[in-house]
């Protein structure tokens, strides 16, 4: 997100729970509702495919190294969430962890990366693997990479 985005509205899950969620999580700086069922918990904000307003929504998340990484489980639901396409159509996107506000980048893994990051994200929620057998769609995981800090001109 940009100095000018910043600025601008966010509009939360219109999920009563998540709604709810986000607000604690914000208010405490995600120390109630950094985690969520003992599973780690970031806010992330998209901006919407077509409104172009700027969204938020709480999710469990697991790590690959420097990368975060979020599950479009949407419950095992045969299509995909709002904020997958969100992305899928603008990967910047921002995400909160804590006291942190982290711009980065999103995208989709496929092929070894995939098979490689599914069971991670099995590991921290298992309940993904039900949700996998639920629905004929493959479930996506994203990997969000922080943006390039930008470095400050020479003088």
């Amino acid at each position: 997100m940009t100095t000018h985005e910043q600025h601008e509205t966010v509009e939360d899950s219109p999920v009563g729970w998540v709604a709810s969620h986000i607000r604690r999580y914000v208010r405490t700086n995600g120390a109630d509702g950094g985690t969520f069922h003992g599973v780690p918990s970031l806010l992330l904000t998209t901006r919407g495919r077509r409104s172009g307003t700027l969204r938020r929504t709480a999710l469990m998340y697991g790590r690959d190294g420097d990368n975060y990484l979020l599950v479009a489980s949407n419950g095992g639901a045969a299509k995909h969430p709002a904020w997958y396409l969100n992305l899928s159509a603008d990967p910047a996107v921002e995400i909160q962890v804590g006291a942190e506000r982290i711009t980065g980048r999103a995208r989709t893994a496929t092929g070894e990366e995939r098979v490689r990051l599914w069971p991670v994200m099995t590991k921290v929620f298992p309940t993904y693997a039900r949700y996998e057998k639920e629905t004929d769609r493959e479930i996506p995981v994203v990997v969000i990479e922080r943006a390039p800090r930008e470095e400050s001109p020479a003088n």
